[in-house]
């Protein structure tokens, strides 16, 4: 029988040998310590056929989406187009069906962006490169994108910015999860009603916060709704497709943050994105 101290001498380098994945099964005169060897070189085995499984169906994804996405660019945006050009030389009986072909194309192509950009996050064809800067820009440019629709219902964006707060954060995809934030805010809260956008520093996260005065989510939605293509009950006969707050909370996991929501139904809501800080 073999020594207590081999038998863990010879399972550590076993284990040390399949981390660094050169492990081989070798032959021993104790018959115990070899059917644990032949078991675990089983294992890893099972384990390596399944890692390449996933890495072979990972590049068909990246595949079938750089495919989807060149090949539906072209099409709609010549609809787009050529909808325009409609709507400068139709009649006006023929007017709001063009109009509509066009909203819906826009919604189609809004749609198709959407996913392509999930599904690179998800199948990690883009990586994001957080990096240290000002929490301040980004709040300002994301609630210069948000002004157009708020001003159109009369909302008032109160952007509270401190230019001592700094975070790690990619700047192209952090600035998109906010919008999509804000983009909801306005998109459900009343006409004549404020945003709140502020951001403070804590011991570990820096914390951005959009408060509105919408219309609220149920307590027992508020941990679904950052799935994908979830949509609450209240809002059905509203525009939307469900994907924006879940592609503010994979971007968020992708730089070691997390997004957060409370909300009383008819009162509001405040959804809180933390950032590492700088």
């Amino acid at each position: 029988m073999a020594r207590p101290g081999k038998i863990v001498s010879r399972l550590d380098k076993m284990l040390t040998d399949a981390i660094n994945g050169y492990f081989v099964e070798e032959n021993y005169d104790e018959t115990e310590l070899s059917r644990l060897e032949s078991k675990f070189h089983q294992y890893i085995s099972e384990n390596k056929l399944s890692a390449e499984k996933i890495q072979a169906e990972r590049e068909a994804v990246k595949e079938l989406v750089t495919d989807i996405s060149h090949q539906t660019k072209t099409p709609v945006a010549n609809i787009c187009l050529y909808t325009q050009l409609l709507e400068e030389i139709c009649t006006p009986e023929l007017l709001p069906y063009v109009q509509q072909i066009r909203m819906h194309t826009e919604k189609l192509e809004f749609l198709i962006n959407a996913l392509s950009k999930i599904s690179r996050l998800e199948s990690n064809m883009i990586k994001l490169h957080p990096e240290k800067a000002p929490v301040s820009s980004l709040l300002e440019n994301s609630v210069k994108y948000a002004k157009g629709m708020a001003d159109i219902k009369n909302i008032t964006i109160d952007i509270t910015v401190n230019e001592n707060i700094w975070a790690l954060y990619d700047i192209r995809w952090t600035y998109e999860a906010l919008c999509n934030l804000l983009d909801n805010a306005v998109k459900y809260s009343p006409e004549g009603s404020t945003v709140k956008v502020f951001a403070r520093q804590m011991e570990i996260f820096t914390c951005i916060s959009v408060e509105d005065e919408g219309i609220g989510i149920p307590e027992e939605e508020q941990a679904q709704i950052f799935r994908r293509f979830y949509r609450g009950k209240d809002v059905l006969n509203q525009e939307g497709n469900g994907i924006g707050l879940y592609l503010a909370r994979i971007i968020l996991q992708r730089e070691q943050g997390y997004i957060k929501v409370s909300s009383v139904p008819g009162k509001g809501s405040c959804f809180k994105m933390h950032l590492l800080n700088a």
